[in-house]
């Protein structure tokens, strides 16, 4: 076989036809909710841990 050459039966028909039932619906992954998060930490404490981690 020469360059470009294939063999005929290694070729293969996919089927690319899609339904919409077979589609995701992102909808059924919907969150909804808060989320809260406290570190105990005050917005001081925060500031002078950022001056150190930036050597300041």
């Amino acid at each position: 076989m020469g360059f470009g050459s294939y063999d005929e039966s290694e070729q293969r028909d996919v089927d690319t036809d899609f339904d919409e039932q077979d589609a995701v619906q992102t909808s059924d992954n919907d969150h909804e909710g808060t989320i809260q998060f406290e570190n105990g930490a005050s917005s001081d404490e925060l500031l002078d841990r950022l001056k150190e981690i930036k050597g300041e």
